[in-house]
C-alpha cells in the first residue's frame, strides 16, 4: 500500500507539472509566458537598432598607371580589398580608352573586389569615357551622374549620386566627385555649391560625400563645404604627392552631423599603385 501511495503522488506531481508547461506555452496571461515573450521583443529590438558601421575609401586611382609607370588594375584592386571597404568612391577611371586597352575598368575592379559598381563619364576621350565611380558592397538602387560647372573651358567634372541600399528600411546617398584643380579656386567653389544645393534637396537623408577635391582643408572650397558636411578626419590626413604626403586633397565627409559617428580615420600607406594615397574612414549610422 505505501508504494501505492507514493506511486500515486509522483504520478500526480508529473501532472501539475505537465499542465503548467502546457498553461506557459498557451495562455498569455500567466507570466512565465508574458517574460518570455517580453525577451523576445527586446532582443528583435536591440538587433533593428544596431548601427550599421561602414567603411569608406576614396581613391583617386591615376586610371590604375603607378608612379613606376605600369598600368596595373589588379594592383588597385589590392589596395582596395587591404581596408575590406563598404563603399568606394574612385576617380580618374577609363571607360573603354586606348590608353587602357579598352577595359571597363569600373567593371573590372567590380570583379575582382566582388562589389556592385557604377560608372559616371564627365568626358568622351581616347575612343572611349572617362569619369568617377562607385563600388558598393550593398546593392545600390538609384544612380544619377550630373556635371559641374565649367567655367573657363576647362577639364568637364561632375559628381556621381547614388542611393545605397544598406536594408530594407534604411538607404544612404553615396556620392563620388573630382573637382577641378586649377588656380584661381572659382569653379571649386561653384561645385563645392552646386554639390550642397543637390544635397540639401534631399531632407536631411544620411549622406557621404567623398572624393578627390583638389584643395586643402583651410580652402574656400572646404569652407563652403564645411557648411553642410563633417570631416571623418579630424587630424590633417595629406594624400598628396604620394610617395612623402604633405597636403590633403582627397576627402571623405558625412551629414547630418546626428547620423553618425566617426570610429577611424587612416590614409593609406601604398604608395605606388596611383599618384594619390586613398583614404579611409570607418563610421557608423546610428540615427
Amino acid at each position: 500500500m505505501k508504494e501505492l501511495i507514493i506511486f500515486a503522488v509522483y504520478f500526480f506531481s508529473l501532472t501539475a507539472n505537465s499542465t503548467f508547461a502546457d498553461n506557459i506555452d498557451s495562455n498569455p496571461s500567466v507570466k512565465g509566458s508574458t517574460k518570455i515573450k517580453v525577451i523576445k521583443n527586446e532582443a528583435t529590438t536591440a538587433e533593428k537598432e544596431k548601427p550599421f558601421r561602414l567603411g569608406v575609401l576614396s581613391y583617386n586611382i591615376h586610371h590604375a598607371r603607378g608612379v613606376d609607370g605600369q598600368l596595373n588594375l589588379a594592383r588597385i584592386a589590392n589596395v582596395i580589398l587591404s581596408v575590406k571597404p563598404d563603399l568606394v568612391a574612385l576617380q580618374e577611371v577609363d571607360n573603354k580608352t586606348n590608353r587602357t586597352g579598352k577595359i571597363d575598368q569600373a567593371a573590372e575592379l567590380s570583379r575582382l573586389t566582388k562589389m556592385f559598381y557604377i560608372f559616371g563619364s564627365n568626358i568622351e576621350f581616347q575612343g572611349g569615357h572617362y569619369g568617377n565611380a562607385i563600388l558598393s558592397r550593398f546593392p545600390v538602387v538609384k544612380k544619377n551622374n550630373l556635371l559641374l560647372p565649367n567655367l573657363s573651358s576647362g577639364e568637364q567634372r561632375g559628381v556621381l549620386e547614388s542611393v545605397i541600399k544598406l536594408s530594407k528600411e534604411q538607404k544612404i546617398s553615396f556620392l563620388a566627385t573630382h573637382l577641378d584643380h586649377r588656380k584661381p579656386d572659382n569653379e571649386r567653389i561653384a561645385s563645392a555649391k552646386f554639390i550642397n544645393e543637390r544635397i540639401s534637396l534631399s531632407n536631411n537623408t544620411p549622406a557621404i560625400l567623398a572624393g578627390d577635391f583638389n584643395d586643402i582643408p583651410i580652402s574656400s572650397t572646404l569652407k563652403e563645404f564645411g557648411k553642410l558636411w563633417i570631416h571623418t578626419n579630424t587630424a590633417l590626413s595629406p594624400t598628396i604627392p604620394v610617395s612623402k604626403p604633405t597636403r590633403q586633397i582627397d576627402y571623405i565627409m558625412i551629414r547630418p552631423k546626428k547620423s553618425w559617428r566617426v570610429i577611424r580615420s587612416k590614409v593609406l600607406d601604398e604608395a605606388v599603385a596611383s599618384d594619390h594615397r586613398a583614404i579611409f574612414a570607418e563610421i557608423e549610422l546610428i540615427e
